[in-house]
């Protein structure tokens, strides 16, 4: 296939464009490098400079570059800056987006693989969601995410392009060449790893009275690699519409903070702090949808595999990419 990766410059992006290559696919990243970085885009990829914002630079790539499907991974993506900040979210995530579809229906493009979010589902009433769950968004993130997944069913509708949702929580681990480098970094696993580095005294848990089994917070890990498989999949089956990702049993963050110390070799210093307002104890995503129509199940979300690929990608850029 010939493949239209946008932010194939991110954390995300850049694996998956890694796998595309590998499986001998043709792939054209598009990223305007405002949040994705130099060192991340494939060498065997052509990259294409640009801005979703800018119709021009969207138009004249896809015009310039025809292609089977899209993948779209171009989007800010943190919960508390977009509290602060929502009208940069819509600007990107959503107007972008239009801009993308626009330019999809010019250059004739049928398909679409959405890297959205669970975000899109707030916080639901049970801790297993599936693709029915009702849709709530707490943050502009989320809300974002959700009204690009509504823009592009009336474009399926309307212009017969054929839309893939993956929605998922914490996209985490390593491939051997790309991992995580996000300023500020808001994920747990850089920040415990940042300790072991000896760049940050401590790390904070936040909760530890919640009914599971540690008392602290319960989410949904994905390898890295195990959400590039699922895009792909996407991409080459015939299917469309919603599908979580998740193991549909989730780790506590207390179970990371512990295989990182088991992984890392350190003694990593933890502080148990009080709750963070509006943090559910559980959300793990119902993946039965993706096992049994994209035939995908995740090989590389343990704990111990995420962690020790994060932290051997960590050791080898310790300050990212830069």
């Amino acid at each position: 296939m010939k493949v239209f990766v946008t932010g194939g410059a991110g954390y995300i992006g850049s694996v998956c464009v890694e796998l595309l290559i590998k499986e001998g696919h043709e792939v054209v990243i598009f990223d305007n490098l405002e949040r994705g970085h130099k060192e991340a885009l494939h060498p065997d990829a052509n990259f294409v400079k640009g801005d979703l914002r800018c119709k021009d630079d969207i138009f004249n790539a896809l015009d310039d570059n025809p292609s089977d499907v899209v993948m779209h991974f171009a989007a800010y993506a943190l919960v508390g800056e977009s509290m602060e900040k929502p009208e940069i979210y819509f600007r990107n995530n959503v107007i972008g987006g239009a801009n993308l579809a626009e330019a999809m229906v010019r250059s004739g493009v049928k398909k679409i693989v959405f890297s959205s979010s669970c975000a899109t589902y707030g916080q639901p009433a049970t801790d297993e969601i599936k693709e029915d769950t009702v849709q709530n968004p707490t943050n502009p993130y989320g809300e974002s995410k959700l009204m690009l997944e509504k823009m592009l069913l009336w474009y399926e509708k309307l212009h017969n392009i054929s839309p893939v949702f993956l929605r998922y929580f914490n996209a985490c681990g390593a491939s051997g060449t790309y991992g995580e480098d996000h300023d500020p970094e808001s994920h747990i696993i850089p920040n415990v790893l940042a300790v072991a580095l000896g760049q940050k005294k401590s790390v904070s848990i936040f909760g530890y009275d919640y009914p599971t089994p540690d008392g602290t917070c319960v989410r949904d890990y994905i390898h890295i690699l195990d959400l590039a498989k699922a895009h792909l999949l996407a991409a080459t089956k015939d299917v469309s519409g919603p599908f979580n990702l998740g193991t549909g049993t989730g780790i506590s963050v207390k179970q990371i903070v512990d295989a990182c110390i088991k992984i890392t070799g350190v003694d990593i210093p933890y502080e148990m702090s009080d709750r963070r307002p509006g943090d559910p104890a559980k959300l793990i995503a119902n993946a039965d949808k993706a096992h049994s129509e994209l035939g995908w199940l995740p090989e590389y979300s343990d704990v111990e595999t995420i962690v020790a690929t994060a932290w051997k990608w960590h050791q080898s850029h310790p300050h990212g990419y830069e």
